[in-house]
């Protein structure tokens, strides 16, 4: 998303919230008519029709189509990076399970893994791996696959799972200086990025906590007995040549992202050495899946496997259902839908900020400041509705942060305030919104609706209601020093 912000003299509030109405309108009825299933085209097609209401606004106060297509085309082209990570995460979940990486961290990960601690025990190790990576997207596309899977065989609940990733894995991205997101909020509120970091403890570690105190209380009684995991590591021995050297690749991919390696050929490279094993480990796997090995010689039988699992994914066939639904996924085509819904979002909220509805709208927030509780209230709200409005946690991280950075020095606050509220609420509300890029790649790549796992990502929740108690009690607010840039006098 560009940079600039777009002023534009003609809106209104009403003419501004035109098309937010019309959109939460459409959703509405989106929901209604299709439930469950209403991301899978429909609200797709209310993005759509609201961008179009947007661009009529847009018209109506002297913006040009062609501007206003500008910035669809400036809003879609944020998305792209995401949607290569995406996709190649769908290659990635499609040969580490022919590989059998994923059935071999389903194999073990239940030996090791408690049903008692399990939603626990994931939301610790996702943010311990989170904080030494630093990328949230990593960690559920690996560890959290696996996570999932042995979920499935405990027969825990994969909302719940999902939550308990999620909150693990964004709280070692919040506070890891690898990360893109905890960069951004530094950068654009002018702060140091460890002052940053050290300032977000305030919040950070007691919701975390909190959050694990919930998730170890969560009741697992209804867990697989240990005959029932013996019966599926069996099943998974049949299918599978099951090894502790088929976690290999699983540690390639953390390796280079903890050096700094791009996510993207990361992920791929990845993807690229699980189509590997899986020619060296699981041959007869690779031909099975081609299907018409009789018609190919075996070389172009496993050729034609490895091709299918990256832009297909796996289909287990083996005869039991529950194994059989545990592994049939992955691919490119997989996350296809996810592309489409993230297409149509960010179109929506590049023609909001193209239009000058968006920076319209968060001017007309910070009307009814008065005080340090209030100010923050506003700053948290503001970032939720840009992740809603603009579907991208960069835009509701960096907007917010250039737009308020005044506002907060009028209070006497410095801008950690500012930065480690950004983190609060826009950084971690972005995975609760299904349409908003993260929310639609966690819900993708975890293989549950944003809405299911939402309500369990006690983390995301718990975080920006702790940093408004904070703003309305003065607690952990650091004043303004004199000494720091554009330093002014305190208002209050």
């Amino acid at each position: 998303m560009s940079q600039k912000r777009h002023h534009n003299p003609r809106l209104t509030t009403a003419l501004a919230l035109t098309p937010i109405l019309f959109l939460i309108a459409l959703l509405g009825c989106s929901v209604y008519l299709f439930g469950a299933d209403s991301s899978y085209g429909a609200n797709q097609i209310a993005l759509v029709l609201a961008t179009c209401m947007a661009a009529l606004v847009g018209h109506y106060t002297g913006i040009s189509w062609r501007q206003a297509q500008e910035g669809i085309i400036t809003g879609i082209g944020v998305g792209l990076g995401p949607t290569l990570i995406l996709l190649s995460v769908g290659m990635l979940i499609g040969t580490w399970i022919l590989s059998g990486t994923v059935p071999a961290m389903i194999y073990y990960g239940v030996q090791i893994l408690n049903p008692s601690i399990f939603y626990a025990a994931s939301a610790l190790i996702c943010a311990i791996v989170a904080i030494s990576i630093g990328s949230s997207w990593t960690v559920a596309g690996t560890l959290g696959i696996g996570l999932m899977g042995i979920a499935g065989s405990f027969e825990l609940s994969p909302a719940i799972t999902a939550g308990a990733i999620i909150s693990g894995a964004y709280f070692g991205d919040k506070l890891s200086p690898m990360s893109d997101t905890t960069n951004l909020a530094a950068a654009s509120t002018g702060v140091d990025l460890f002052d940053h970091i050290r300032h977000m403890l305030w919040t950070t570690v007691p919701s975390f906590l909190i959050a694990l105190i919930i998730f170890s209380f969560i009741g697992s009684s209804d867990a697989a007995t240990p005959e029932e995991i013996e019966a599926l590591q069996q099943s998974l021995k049949v299918e599978f040549a099951i090894g502790p050297h088929l976690l290999l690749p699983l540690l390639l991919m953390l390796t280079l992202v903890y050096k700094r390696f791009p996510a993207y050929p990361s992920i791929v490279i990845s993807a690229l050495v699980g189509g590997l094993f899986a020619l060296v480990f699981q041959p007869d796997v690779v031909v099975k899946l081609a299907g018409d090995s009789d018609e190919l010689s075996r070389g172009f039988a496993l050729f034609k496997g490895i091709w299918i699992s990256l832009f297909s994914g796996y289909v287990s066939d083996s005869g039991n259902e529950f194994l059989d639904a545990l592994l049939s996924k992955g691919g490119m085509a997989s996350m296809l839908n996810t592309v489409w819904l993230i297409v149509c979002a960010l179109g929506f909220g590049g023609v909001l900020e193209r239009t000058g509805i968006l920076n319209f709208l968060l001017t007309q927030a910070l009307r009814g400041v008065k005080s340090t509780g209030s100010l923050i209230t506003t700053t948290v709200a503001t970032c939720i509705s840009a992740n809603i409005l603009a579907a991208d946690q960069f835009i509701a991280v960096a907007l917010p942060g250039r737009m308020y950075k005044d506002e907060y020095e009028k209070h006497g606050l410095s801008r950690l305030n500012l930065s480690r509220t950004l983190e609060d609420s826009a950084t971690l509300t972005s995975a609760l919104i299904p349409w908003n890029t993260c929310g639609a790649y966690m819900s993708a790549t975890l293989g549950v609706a944003t809405f299911s796992y939402a309500p369990y990502a006690f983390f995301n929740l718990l975080c920006p209601v702790i940093a408004i108690i904070y703003g309305f009690a003065k607690v952990a607010q650091k004043p303004l020093e004199e000494d720091e840039p554009d330093a002014v006098p305190a208002t209050e």
